[in-house]
């Protein structure tokens, strides 16, 4: 990683508390070689294994961690782990800790990068949600990880595929409003059984329901920003951003 490059990091905008770090990687920096250039951090996508931990080392030293992320194998489910529980690799599209110094993350190239702490700095997790994380309600199953309840809690949603670029069909549609009904508004009809869904809308209608009313978002697109993101909708092949939160050592 070319720590020179200005906008490998781009660091959360939100009012977290001391001690609670947060933010998402953007493409550049790395040493990926096309289409993954240049800083992709998944190993499942096709680039060279040596050449994605040279990342993931480089990101870790960059940002001052003392080890690793605690990284998943995502899998579009529902499921959450505590990272401070070994569970380094496992298959889950959340992680949860409150140990200090171990970084919760997630990949993402449109889904939405959630990331949450308490009011405290003392819990903090990182959620993968596609439109089928919005279905089966794997926010609601992060905010429930937490020992504070969710008016305690705040959350930034970081860059996704905005609705002008994500067209969906009845099926995702109906799947995402029997999760979150109040969100039909996310929903704009485009033609016969198509509709642009903002996957940030419905993520924000289920925070809501939930109790959770400081939200924050960093509001780009990923398919639009061509030289800062990965689009999967837009490349195909192509790398991933981490998404993480820590609580920083004392």
């Amino acid at each position: 990683m070319n720590p020179e490059q200005p906008a490998w990091w781009l660091a959360a905008q939100w009012p977290a508390p001391p001690g609670i770090r947060a933010g998402i990687t953007s493409r550049r920096g790395g040493a990926s070689g096309a289409p993954f250039d240049s800083f992709n951090l998944a190993l499942h996508v096709g680039d060279a294994e040596q050449t994605v931990r040279e990342n993931r080392r480089g990101l870790a030293a960059q940002l001052g961690l003392g080890q690793e992320p605690a990284w998943l194998k995502q899998s579009h489910g529902s499921r959450l782990v505590d990272a401070g529980q070994g569970a380094l690799n496992a298959e889950a599209d959340a992680a949860y800790t409150r140990r200090p110094g171990l970084a919760c993350g997630v990949l993402t190239a449109d889904c939405i990068p959630l990331l949450l702490a308490d009011r405290a700095g003392t819990e903090v997790a990182a959620v993968h949600i596609g439109w089928r994380g919005l279905a089966s309600n794997i926010a609601r199953n992060a905010l429930h990880s937490f020992g504070h309840s969710p008016p305690e809690l705040l959350a930034w949603i970081g860059p996704h595929i905005s609705a002008a670029r994500y067209d969906v069909h009845d099926d995702v549609r109906d799947a995402c409003l029997r999760a979150a009904p109040d969100a039909e508004e996310a929903f704009v009809p485009t033609g016969r059984s198509a509709w642009r869904a903002d996957l940030g809308r419905i993520l924000r209608c289920q925070l809501r329901d939930c109790g959770l009313h400081e939200i924050h978002a960093d509001g780009r697109c990923t398919f639009l920003e061509r030289n800062l993101f990965y689009s999967y909708r837009r490349d195909g092949r192509t790398g991933r951003m981490a998404s993480l939160i820590w609580i920083e050592k004392r």
